[in-house]
């Protein structure tokens, strides 16, 4: 059985840093709810169909943005997790490290967007205050990482362990992952241990147009997914990382649902209510890592199933 986590990000972005404070609560709508003329397309909604169908999410919960607007807004986001009893975890976006009205930091003077450009020190700092920002609301003692924008790097590894961390989502070698100093000169596709760190790496294909592509449901058709993760199963991986968004499911212009992509996140999540004698989607709570002896290539997709794709990727941005 191919061990799946349905891992979604759930983080605040205001499009921008300036007028934040007018910004928030609207951005925060927006993002955590999906609201739309035509009803709410957010995180809530995400809930509802993993219910439907039974299935864990990994909710990868960014929590430093509340040392700018307060607990509550981040209170709210893991009452709704923890009400779906669905899984949290920790997620740091630290272009919010300036923002905070009281310091994380000594001596921050300039925004520094990606984890890996803070000391291991500094790391260590800002795992410990995400952790804590996320027990304080409610979410538990959180024992799975994920770094913002996939940028990590050993630094990260041994500030997870030196706070207790055991998991890690951070490794994508779409991302940045080639040059966080973990396995140099190596592709990483699946389940592996660093610095006593258990990996759980994005899965990655290649569709036959010269890069690789991760499994992210706005980036990949439903019949790419369904068909990678039969191919995962069946050459004997140990584990598939798939990517969501609250937000993802609106448009562009955020003002309506992305119909193709609220398609493809229904027929995953009933495709994996069908096939649960294939694929245990799980989280990381009472995980035993298993990691791999070899690291496998990339999974592959056929050219046509790209095409496809593409021609899908191409309707929405003309008609969403």
């Amino acid at each position: 059985m191919l061990d799946v986590f349905f891992s979604v990000d759930v983080e605040i972005w205001c499009g921008g840093w300036d007028n934040l404070d007018e910004r928030f609560p609207d951005t925060f709508s927006r993002r955590l709810y999906g609201r739309t003329a035509r009803g709410d397309f957010g995180l809530p909604y995400i809930l509802q169909v993993l219910r439907e169908h039974g299935l864990k999410g990994v909710f990868f919960v960014e929590p430093l943005f509340s040392t700018r607007f307060g607990s509550q807004p981040l209170e709210e986001i893991v009452g709704l997790i923890r009400e779906g009893v669905q899984e949290i975890q920790l997620h740091l976006h630290p272009e919010w490290v300036d923002e905070s009205v009281e310091p994380l930091l000594e001596n921050i003077e300039r925004k520094r967007q990606h984890l890996s450009y803070y000391t291991r020190n500094e790391q260590e700092i800002l795992v410990a205050a995400g952790k804590r920002l996320i027990a304080q609301a409610g979410g538990g003692e959180c024992t799975a990482f994920r770094a913002g924008s996939f940028a990590f790097n050993r630094d990260t590894l041994r500030a997870l362990a030196a706070n207790g961390i055991r998991f890690d989502s951070s490794y994508n070698a779409t991302h940045f992952g080639l040059d966080s100093g973990v396995a140099p000169g190596q592709v990483m596709v699946d389940t592996f241990e660093c610095d006593g760190i258990y990996e759980y790496p994005m899965t990655v294909f290649d569709g036959g147009m010269g890069s690789l592509r991760h499994t992210q449901v706005t980036a990949c058709s439903h019949r790419e997914m369904e068909g990678l993760l039969w191919q995962a199963f069946e050459s004997g991986r140990r584990s598939f990382m798939i990517l969501f968004h609250t937000f993802e499911m609106l448009n562009q212009t955020r003002d309506r649902p992305d119909d193709v992509v609220v398609s493809r996140f229904r027929k995953l999540c009933a495709f994996l209510d069908r096939n649960r004698d294939s694929f245990n989607v799980r989280g990381f709570e009472g995980l035993s890592p298993n990691p791999v002896v070899q690291q496998p290539a990339p999974l592959k997709s056929p050219v046509w199933k790209t095409a496809m794709r593409v021609l899908e990727q191409a309707g929405r941005r003309r008609f969403g």
